[in-house]
């Protein structure tokens, strides 16, 4: 069996508390569409690209509008949200992180969020020097729960698959991890709506209780 030679984390819900920005911005965003939407509705898109969530949501609503022309409205209602409001990271990841780094572990992020955002959002919360790259739902072509987004991620780090964990807080993440054939710790967010982490390696509900050395230890 061979330790764990590379981090690969989700980013909303994970390395910031963003879920809740995400759905206000399309909540705020159907509302300018006289399309009036909830929380709960939107839970059942965590963790899925956008391209893919706002066409569905298109097919549903049967929006006129164009499905460029809704993820340009997307992007810009998050970074319109994102700039206004003070973000710090999750409680732990800088730590976590700079353990990582102390122990030369690659960290990557594999997000289903536009690339924009997530580049944002890194230098937002000053992260950005911790991260050897990072991949968008953009990027691939299909969503979390499939695993394009993971194999993708290995595949810059020039990684086994296998060699990798991951940290997700969405059942759908979860799910794709276990398909690229990686680890996965399961992280309990709340405001990420109640989801099933249950094929998660780990679940904790709290960044601080993932410890480097159990971490770094974790066999395939």
């Amino acid at each position: 069996m061979n330790q764990i030679q590379a981090t690969i984390f989700d980013m909303d819900g994970v390395l910031i508390d963003s879920e809740p920005l995400h759905c206000s911005a399309a909540i705020t965003l159907l509302k300018r569409l006289n399309i009036e939407t909830t929380q709960e509705y939107h839970n059942r898109y965590v963790g899925c690209a956008d391209h893919l969530k706002w066409q569905k949501i298109k097919n549903e609503f049967k929006i006129q509008k164009s499905l460029q022309e809704i993820l340009d409205m997307s992007v810009s209602t998050k970074l319109e949200l994102l700039r206004r409001t003070d973000y710090d990271p999750i409680e732990g990841i800088p730590e976590l992180l700079e353990k990582l780094n102390t122990k030369n572990i690659p960290v990557a992020v594999a997000s289903s969020s536009p690339a924009k955002f997530i580049e944002e959002v890194l230098h937002k919360i000053k992260i950005k020097k911790y991260i050897k790259t990072w991949v968008s739902g953009e990027n691939v072509e299909k969503s979390k729960p499939a695993p394009d987004i993971f194999l993708k991620t290995a595949e810059l780090l020039q990684m086994n698959p296998q060699g990798c964990v991951v940290i997700e807080d969405s059942k759908n993440g979860v799910i794709a991890a276990k398909r690229a054939g990686m680890r996965c710790i399961g992280y309990k967010n709340t405001n990420s709506g109640n989801q099933d982490l249950s094929k998660a390696d780990i679940i904790v509900d709290n960044i601080k209780n993932i410890n480097i050395y159990n971490l770094l230890s974790m066999e395939y």
